[in-house]
């Protein structure tokens, strides 16, 4: 009989610690649902044809517009360093190599990039995300310039790298 109690005690615990822990599946779930609506939030105004050729005016009129060239991913929007001593660095057309909603993140691959070399600073948008300039141009042609030769020095680390016109 005290074995039967114990089993029903132990099968009941068990029961319960199941039950209350919780489900891989709902972070998972919960993950997945946020990337898709971060993708469908970068996914405003871009063209639908893959290689159509887009070209940004020069005065844009919504505030972030993001347009998608051939291979080339272009953002126009307002931005500010986030350290001040940073004001005189940036400039029209930026190369962003690293987004994120931490500072501490975006700083750490600054670092890196300034340990390399790189006159690289952090910048943030209206709607709070700090972006990594890896170098900032008066010209488009240099940024894009610039964009390539990153991308090959730092083969598979910044084949995501784009181009920023700040507003």
């Amino acid at each position: 009989m005290k074995f039967l109690n114990t089993l029903a005690i132990v099968a009941i615990a068990a029961f319960l610690m199941i039950g209350c822990k919780a489900k891989e599946s709902t972070y998972t779930a919960a993950y997945k649902m946020a990337q898709q609506k971060e993708l469908a939030d970068e996914s405003v105004n871009t063209p639908t044809k893959p290689n159509e050729a887009t070209v940004v005016s020069e005065t844009p009129t919504p505030s972030t517009t993001k347009v998608e060239s051939s291979s080339v991913k272009v953002s126009v929007e307002k931005v500010t360093p986030v350290d001040a001593g940073d004001a005189g660095k940036l400039k029209k057309f930026n190369v962003i190599v690293g987004t994120f909603s931490i500072t501490t993140n975006a700083n750490g691959l600054k670092n890196s990039l300034k340990n390399d070399g790189y006159n690289a600073f952090t910048v943030q948008n209206a709607k709070g995300w700090y972006r990594v300039v890896a170098a900032s141009f008066d010209t488009r042609e240099a940024a894009s310039s610039f964009r390539e030769a990153i991308k090959q020095r730092y083969a598979g680390k910044f084949d995501d790298a784009w181009l920023l016109i700040n507003e």
